[in-house]
């Protein structure tokens, strides 16, 4: 005989015997209709409320009665391990800020290309890469000023003394933007500098004191007069 939880009663009184089974397979089935559904919370959202959930339980234990001060410290410690760990999974690894391009002698302003070659050697002499590089690059750019290359202009950048004076010197224009670059990099943080680095600007420097820049087309060779003066 058929239990009360087999049986319905219909409109008649009469009951009606409904398998189990089968009404429990339905019952599931429609509760997982997508329309009952839609507006549950992601998965991500579920594990995002869990576990800051879990932030405010240790929160919470920190500061009850039963925890003594190096428990409550060290649970803090924990804490604040997994806020920043959070952080850094929802918003990314901090991303280096815009490097600010400077004048390339700094803020001491220029001096003679001698005197930032004769340091930049010293600082050569001693290992100091970075500040040998440094110094090298001034002392191209001041030399390439001092033969009026280039205009002694305040807050030219390395990059701009660099494109200009590759006008004057287009056979050099390639190394000099190369050199500018390698510059930029060392002088503001982002590369370590070398032997190498350092011994390409100084060749460099030494080949510019040697070339003979280009005419600019109203600078050219005005022709000789005819001899005997005109006809």
């Amino acid at each position: 005989m058929p239990s009360w939880g087999d049986r319905l009663l219909v409109a008649g009184g009469a009951p009606v015997t409904v398998p189990r089974d089968p009404a429990r397979d339905a019952a599931r089935d429609e509760l997982l209709d997508a329309e009952y559904h839609k507006h549950d919370p992601s998965v991500l959202q579920r594990v995002t409320d869990w576990f800051y959930d879990h932030i405010a339980d240790a929160l919470d234990s920190i500061s009850g009665e039963g925890t003594s001060g190096t428990t409550g410290l060290i649970l803090f410690l924990i804490v604040a391990v997994l806020i920043g760990a959070a952080l850094w999974w929802r918003l990314g690894a901090p991303r280096r800020t815009a490097r600010t391009v400077q004048d390339v002698y700094g803020a001491e302003g220029p001096r003679s290309a001698a005197r930032y070659r004769a340091d930049a050697a010293g600082h050569a002499a001693a290992g100091r890469w970075t500040e040998a590089v440094r110094e090298q690059m001034r002392a191209l750019v001041r030399g390439l000023e001092e033969r009026t290359l280039l205009d002694t202009r305040p807050g030219r950048t390395a990059d701009e003394a660099a494109a200009e004076a590759g006008r004057a010197l287009p056979e050099h224009a390639a190394a000099l933007a190369a050199a500018a670059r390698t510059f930029d990099d060392i002088a503001y943080g982002e590369h370590t500098a070398d032997q190498d680095a350092y011994r390409l600007l100084h060749e460099l420097d030494r080949t510019l004191e040697r070339t003979r820049p280009v005419l600019a087309p109203d600078q050219a060779a005005v022709p000789a007069p005819t001899p005997g003066g005109a006809a």
